[in-house]
C-alpha cells in the first residue's frame, strides 16, 4: 500500500486532508508527520508545509501540492532537490475563478463599490451606468484559468485584452506577449485582473509604475498570489486616486494578519482566498493516481517545470 504524509501549517487543514484521503482514496495509507512510519512515506500532500518537514522524509519520492500553485512549497527550505513536484488541476477550477472575477468586474463596472462606500455615511449615490463595451479589462495570464476568464468576460460584451509571457491567440480578445508589450497592454485599462503564476519574473510585478500606466481611477482584482503585489504601492495608488479600488483574494501572509492596513484601507475589498478551489474528490484522486503512476514508472500528471515553477 502506498503511503502519503499530509504536510501543512494548520491542524484544521491537516485534519481535513486526512479525512479527505480516507474517504476518497482508501487505497492510500494516510499519515501525519509524527505518526509511526511517516519517515517511510513515498509521497507528501502539501499546502504551506512547515519549514523542515519535507527534509524529515528520507523515503520521499513525490511532492504534491493540493492546489494549482506550488509556490507555497518555498516556505519549507528543507525541500529535497530533484524530486518531482506535481499540482492538482481541477477542470472546474476555472469555472469558479471565472465566476469570482465576473462578480468583481461587475462590482467595479457598475459602481457597486461606490454605492457600498456611501452606505456608511448614508449617501444616496447612483453611479452613471456605462456600457460593457466601453469598460476596458486586462487579464494577465492566459493559461488554463486565465483563458476561460478572459473569454467569459469577452462574451459578456467587455473590451478585453490579454497578456502572457508567450504569444497566444484568442477569439475576440486582443492579446499581448512579453515585457516589451506590457505597456501597450496596460494603457488606459479600467480594470486589471491578475491570474499569473508566481515565478521569479512575476513576483512583485504589481507595482506603482504598473498602476500608473492604467487609466486614472482604475481598479485591480488579484486572485493569483499575494506575492505578485507590492502592498505599499497599492496603498499609495489608492491614496493618490490613481486606483479607485482593489479586490484582493490572496495575500503574502494568510490568514491576513489582524494588523494589516489592507483590512481598513478605503477601496480595498478582502476575501479569504475563496475565489475557487479544487473539489475533495479531484484532490484525492489526482494525488492517489500520481502515486500509483510513480510506483508503476509511468509519466506523472500535472508535473511542473522547475524552470517555470508551473
Amino acid at each position: 500500500m502506498a503511503s502519503i504524509v499530509v504536510l501543512c501549517r494548520e491542524r484544521r487543514l491537516e485534519d481535513w486532508l486526512v479525512d479527505l484521503f480516507t474517504h476518497h482514496a482508501p487505497e492510500l495509507k494516510v499519515l501525519r508527520p509524527d505518526d509511526p512510519g511517516a519517515e517511510l512515506a513515498e509521497g507528501a500532500a502539501c499546502w504551506y508545509p512547515t519549514d523542515g518537514s519535507l527534509g524529515r522524509l528520507p523515503a520521499l519520492r513525490l511532492i504534491h501540492s493540493i492546489g494549482s500553485g506550488v509556490d507555497h512549497l518555498e516556505h519549507d527550505r528543507s525541500q529535497p532537490a530533484g524530486l518531482p513536484i506535481c499540482r492538482v488541476v481541477d477542470p472546474d477550477h476555472s469555472l469558479g475563478m471565472a465566476e469570482y472575477v465576473h462578480w468583481g468586474v461587475l462590482h467595479f463596472h457598475r459602481g457597486f463599490d461606490q454605492v457600498f462606500n456611501g452606505r456608511a455615511s448614508q449617501q444616496w449615490q447612483r453611479p452613471l451606468q456605462r456600457a460593457a463595451r466601453d469598460f476596458r479589462i486586462g487579464v494577465m495570464g492566459l493559461g488554463a484559468i486565465g483563458t476561460p476568464v478572459a473569454s467569459r468576460l469577452a462574451r459578456s460584451g467587455y473590451a478585453v485584452r490579454g497578456w502572457a509571457r508567450t504569444a497566444r491567440e484568442l477569439d475576440g480578445i486582443a492579446t499581448f506577449a512579453g515585457n516589451e508589450r506590457l505597456s501597450s497592454f496596460l494603457n488606459d485599462l479600467d480594470l486589471l485582473v491578475n491570474l499569473l503564476p508566481l515565478t521569479t519574473a512575476t513576483r512583485g510585478l504589481l507595482t506603482r509604475s504598473l498602476f500608473e500606466q492604467m487609466a486614472p481611477g482604475a481598479a485591480l482584482i488579484n486572485c493569483a498570489r499575494g506575492e505578485h503585489l507590492v502592498e505599499a504601492d497599492l496603498l499609495d495608488a489608492l491614496a493618490s486616486g490613481q486606483l479607485r479600488g482593489a479586490l484582493l483574494d490572496v495575500f503574502a501572509k494568510e490568514p491576513l494578519p489582524d494588523d494589516s492596513p489592507l483590512w481598513q484601507a478605503p477601496g480595498v475589498w478582502v476575501t479569504p482566498h475563496i475565489a475557487s478551489a479544487a473539489s475533495d474528490t479531484c484532490i484525492a484522486r489526482q494525488i492517489a493516481d500520481n502515486l500509483q503512476r510513480l510506483q508503476a514508472g509511468l509519466p506523472l500528471n500535472n508535473l511542473i517545470d522547475p524552470e517555470l515553477s508551473y
